[in-house]
C-alpha cells in the first residue's frame, strides 16, 4: 500500500477500521486538523506515530474518544469542573489534561501522570471511532479478555514541528514516501489544532490556546483562568515547543511598522516575498504574493492560515515569507500562538 486519499464511503471506513485493528496507522479529519491516528493501547502502533512523525519520545499524544463517559476511563479522577466543560463544549475543539488512569500507556502521556484526552466532532472521525471501540469490543469478547478502554491517538499528521494539515492532499504531500492510508474529510472546519485545558491540579489554565476561547471557559467555570505556568510541574502537552507549526522556508512576523520598512529593504535587495496581512496599508505593497487576511475576524484567519503557510512553503515564486502581526485581542490567541511558534528562531 502506499499513500493514497480514499473516499470515506462504507468499503473505505471500514478498511481504516481494520488497519486500526492490526496497529497500523490511518490519517482522519477532524474538526481542528486531520490526525494521524493509531491505536492509543498498543504500544507498537504509538511507537509507529513517533516513527512515521520523527516526533520526541516524551511529547505527549492526545486520545480521542467518543464521548465523555468514554474519556472518564482514561482517567484517574474527573473532577466538577472536567464535567462542565466536557458538558459545554464536546463534541468539539477541546482537549482536557486529567491524572491518567492505570492503563495509558507511558508512550502516549510521554511518561507523564497526565493524560490528554479529546471528543472530536467531525463525522468521519466520529465513524471511524464508533467502529473502532465496537470492533475491539467484539474481539475481546471473543477472546474472552478484559474490557479495557478503546481509543485513538492522533496528533496532527504532519512531520514533526511542520505547518499542520487541513486537507487530505496537505497530508498526502507530508507523507508521500511512506505506506499511508488517508481518509479525505474534506477541508478541516476550524484550522487550527484544539483548546488544551489543564484539570489536573487546583488550579485550571490554558495550556495551549484554540478556538474555545478563555472567555468562553471562564462563563462556564464560573471564574477566572489562572495564568499559564512555567514551572516544572506544568503537564507538556503537544503542540508546546518554541518552535513548531513551521514552514521550511524562512519565515518571520514583524508589527506593521517595522513591516513596512522591511518590505522596502527586501525589495531594493531582490528578496521574493511572500506576503500575509491584515492591514489596508499593504493591500498595494509591492510583492511576490500577497494574502490579506480580514482583520475582524480570528476564526477565519485560524482557518486559512495552515493552508496558506503551505502554499506559500511549495512555490517556487518567493524565498520568504513575512508576516503581519496579527491584532492582540484575546480572540487572536491562537493565531498569534502558532505564528510565534512558526517564526521562532527563523
Amino acid at each position: 500500500m502506499s499513500t493514497t486519499i480514499y473516499a470515506p464511503n462504507e468499503a473505505n471506513l471500514a478498511r481504516a477500521v481494520a488497519l486500526l485493528c492490526a496497529g497500523e496507522i490511518v490519517a482522519l479529519p477532524t474538526e481542528t486538523v486531520y490526525g494521524l491516528a493509531a491505536d492509543a493501547s498498543n504500544t507498537d502502533a504509538i511507537a509507529d506515530i513517533f516513527s512515521t512523525k520523527g516526533r520526541p519520545a516524551n511529547h505527549p499524544l492526545i486520545v480521542h474518544v467518543l464521548d465523555g463517559e468514554a474519556a472518564k476511563a482514561w482517567a484517574k479522577d474527573w473532577p466538577d469542573v472536567a464535567q462542565r466543560l466536557a458538558d459545554a463544549f464536546w463534541p468539539g475543539p477541546m482537549t482536557l489534561i486529567v491524572n491518567r488512569a492505570s492503563h495509558v500507556l507511558d508512550a502516549v502521556t510521554g511518561g507523564q501522570d497526565t493524560v490528554g484526552i479529546r471528543v472530536p466532532s467531525h463525522l468521519v472521525a466520529r465513524q471511524v471511532l464508533h467502529e473502532f471501540v465496537n470492533a475491539k469490543a467484539k474481539a475481546k469478547a471473543k477472546a474472552k479478555a478484559q474490557q479495557t478502554p478503546s481509543g485513538l491517538a492522533a496528533p496532527s499528521a504532519n512531520k514533526f514541528g511542520h505547518v499542520s494539515p487541513t486537507t487530505a492532499q496537505h497530508v498526502a504531500n507530508e507523507f508521500v514516501d511512506d505506506d499511508l492510508f488517508i481518509l479525505d474529510g474534506g477541508a478541516c472546519k476550524v484550522g487550527v489544532e484544539s483548546t488544551i485545558i489543564d484539570v489536573s491540579g487546583k488550579n485550571l489554565c490554558v495550556l495551549r490556546p484554540g478556538r474555545i476561547r478563555v472567555a468562553e471557559i471562564e462563563r462556564v467555570i464560573g471564574k477566572s483562568v489562572a495564568p499559564m505556568s512555567q514551572d516544572s510541574a506544568t503537564p507538556r502537552v503537544s503542540g508546546s515547543l518554541d518552535s513548531h507549526y513551521a514552514p521550511t522556508k524562512k519565515t518571520i512576523m514583524l508589527d506593521s511598522d517595522a513591516l513596512e520598512i522591511f518590505l522596502e529593504a527586501a525589495r531594493d535587495l531582490g528578496k521574493h516575498v511572500g506576503l500575509i496581512a491584515h492591514s489596508k496599508r499593504f493591500a498595494s505593497a509591492r510583492v511576490s504574493a500577497r494574502v490579506t487576511f480580514a482583520s475582524h475576524d480570528p476564526a477565519r484567519y485560524e482557518h486559512d492560515i495552515y493552508a496558506q503557510l503551505r502554499e506559500f512553503d511549495t512555490t517556487n515564486k518567493i524565498d520568504l515569507i513575512v508576516i503581519e502581526t496579527p491584532p492582540h485581542a484575546s480572540d487572536w490567541d491562537a493565531v498569534n500562538d502558532r505564528l510565534r511558534r512558526a517564526t521562532f528562531g527563523k
